[in-house]
């Protein structure tokens, strides 16, 4: 007798969506299709990850699935120094754009706490401000906020949050960023390199290096300045990038661009469960560009001899 014996390999989970997402019943929204759509751009990975722009979902039915579960959002966000000149717009602009309606938790990490801007924030969001030393490289900076979101996960938000987004404090809202960016792990496709050749990417290419991508490898070029998803993916990746930098610092080397690359390397290895386009974190200084259909969250202009301590 013949048996066949079929073994099932669990494999992580930002790869899979494991439960169902419940809808009121009586909730009336357009029907949707699959032949129509967006044509101008891609809305999937190879990996099956949608990637998130204007016109391929629909914001009202997925706060309706989202709204009954209660969710809690928390946001990193780092004013050290200087940059503590953008915190009062970054948060203002939260207010009217990120995650309204839901229970939203700030966590300003910054060296000079007594200029935390006050804002008025809704019911079900609050703010906290956690000390961090000042620096004189702006790279340490950079740095150590995996070490110290890996830290805070650990400490507290296990006990109060479902999802963390990580986000640059030298940027603002312009429009809706809510429950269409929840996944697993979540990126944000860089700005900069989404029409270029990934051998134009700005990896890591010294093979030395913890964050090496070798040329012909990787998908796309993620923002340092975006990232998310749930606790234990966010946490994985923290340590994980928090360890390799330290590997490199020990043999004296220093990314390309710092945890932006060890971040790049990364998520080329653990493909992230979802794509957030780049309307996710445009820069200012660029036009946009025709498949752009809106900016939801943008890096403002600035000079980084000014704010930055060792340029």
């Amino acid at each position: 007798m013949l048996y066949i014996v079929l073994v099932v390999v669990p494999i992580q989970i930002n790869m899979l969506c494991h439960r169902s997402l419940a809808v009121n019943a009586h909730l009336k929204y357009s029907q949707p299709s699959i032949v129509k759509g967006r044509t101008d751009v891609v809305a999937v990975t190879p990996w099956l990850a949608p990637i998130v722009w204007e016109g391929t979902f629909n914001p009202v039915l997925l706060d309706s699935i989202y709204k009954p579960k209660k969710i809690s959002i928390a946001v990193t966000v780092f004013a050290v120094g200087k940059y503590i000149m953008f915190l009062k717009n970054f948060l203002e602009t939260a207010e009217q754009h990120f995650f309204v309606g839901f229970n939203v938790h700030v966590y300003v990490f910054t060296d000079r706490p007594k200029e935390v801007p006050e804002v008025k924030m809704a019911d079900g969001r609050q703010l906290t401000v956690r000390s961090v030393p000042s620096s004189k490289r702006w790279q340490e900076i950079s740095a150590r906020r995996m070490e110290l979101i890996q830290k805070l996960i650990d400490e507290q938000l296990r006990k109060n949050s479902d999802y963390i987004f990580c986000l640059d404090v030298d940027s603002k809202f312009h429009d809706r960023w809510g429950t269409e960016s929840l996944g697993g792990l979540v990126a944000v496709i860089h700005p900069g390199y989404y029409l270029d050749n990934r051998s134009k990417f700005p990896y890591e290419r010294r093979s030395a290096s913890k964050a090496y991508v070798a040329d012909g490898e990787g998908d796309f070029y993620y923002c340092g300045g975006a990232f998310g998803g749930i606790l234990e993916e966010v946490y994985l990746l923290a340590s994980t990038c928090r360890f390799n930098f330290e590997e490199d610092a020990k043999n004296g080397i220093e990314a390309a661009w710092q945890e932006e690359s060890h971040l790049n390397r990364y998520m080329w290895i653990n493909k992230p469960s979802k794509v957030l386009s780049p309307e996710y974190l445009w820069q200012d200084f660029k036009a946009r560009n025709p498949e752009v259909k809106t900016i939801r969250f943008s890096g403002v202009i600035k000079n980084y001899a000014d704010i930055r301590p060792n340029v």
